[in-house]
């Protein structure tokens, strides 16, 4: 098995994964659980791609294309289209009080099915190779450094920008009173508001930050990861769905999400690895490796009872301003 290899491929995917679970966590950080993720991703795939595409089919030649306007076009037309289905989200469970994980649920169908809709009918892909390419364009002098810059320079952009976002989001969390507030308001929003702090306001800009995050994951993964190759959305849910069980593996920190996100890239892209010998039925019944982990973490940190490793106190519970 080339080792070397194997880590470029969990960085390279682990970048998807990364996306998705940190804007699971500040989402998760308002006090919502949102089981839309992987619908917020495909949305933000969508979004993404629909930018890039107008933007490269307007040229002559796709080669003639701005790394700059691609990555630029790319990250604001998933992170738009990601926060708009976050908006959706939050309208329903922060402002009619909607159950949040039938809410979700019906979110990751809604942006599923939108995404296949815009794949299927405004979305020219015949230059989505070319605009791959680009995106997932690597530092020149990768190759010259070795086993060294294959694995660590050898990305595209997005792959390092989801590393800084993960170290960004950790900081404002733990850091600054925007975070300590967010987080106030997720462990009881009933406290948070008698100390003058606009709950609402919070859970809704915790969540469109969120999925605005995990709408860019949809978006690398296309781009990025799948240098412009994009046959449907199914791959991109079943990724969203990991998503979410990261956040447990992280246990709702988005610095250990870095680390996380990369052993979950591995634990997926191992079967592949291993042996070209192994059966089809055997490599998908490895890729629920992640989901046995998490379970295990789960395990261990409810028998624990730690509560720095806990989830937030009102997760998944609408807030009554009424009941205070």
């Amino acid at each position: 098995m080339d080792v070397v290899s194997l880590l470029v491929g969990a960085i390279g995917l682990g970048a998807v994964f990364l996306y998705g679970c940190v804007g699971e966590i500040i989402t998760e950080k308002s006090g919502h659980l949102n089981l839309g993720i992987p619908g917020i991703m495909a949305a933000g795939a969508a979004g993404g791609c629909f930018f890039v595409a107008l933007y490269v089919n307007s040229l002559p030649k796709a080669s003639e294309a701005s790394w700059f306007i691609v990555v630029f076009l790319g990250l604001f037309g998933s992170a738009l289209f990601g926060a708009i289905a976050g908006a959706i989200y939050a309208f329903l469970t922060v402002s009619l009080k909607c159950n949040q994980n039938i809410s979700g649920l019906a979110l990751t169908t809604f942006g599923a099915g939108f995404s296949e809709f815009m794949r299927t009918n405004f979305i020219d892909r015949s230059n989505f190779t070319p605009a791959g390419k680009i995106v997932s364009l690597s530092l020149p002098f990768a190759k010259d450094l070795g086993w060294f810059g294959e694995i660590f320079l050898s990305h595209g952009v997005f792959v390092y920008l989801s590393i800084a976002v993960a170290i960004a989001a950790y900081f404002v969390l733990k850091k600054t009173r925007i975070g300590l507030n967010l987080r106030a308001v997720g462990e009881s929003p009933a406290t948070a508001d008698a100390a003058g702090i606009k709950v609402d306001a919070y859970k809704y800009g915790g969540i469109l930050v969120g999925s605005a995050i995990a709408g860019i994951g949809g978006f690398c993964f296309i781009m990025d990861r799948s240098k412009g190759e994009w046959e449907g959305s199914a791959t991109i849910e079943s990724y969203g769905w990991l998503c979410i069980a990261l956040v447990i593996f992280t246990l709702w920190k988005p610095n250990l999400a870095i680390v996380g996100s990369i052993l979950f890239g591995a634990l997926y892209i191992l079967p592949f690895k291993i042996t070209a010998t192994m059966s089809t039925a055997s490599k998908e019944l490895w890729k629920i490796v992640p989901y046995i982990v998490t379970v295990v973490v789960l395990l261990i940190i409810s028998i624990k009872n730690s509560k720095e490793n806990q989830p937030p106190a009102s997760l998944g519970l609408n807030y009554f301003r009424e009941e205070r």
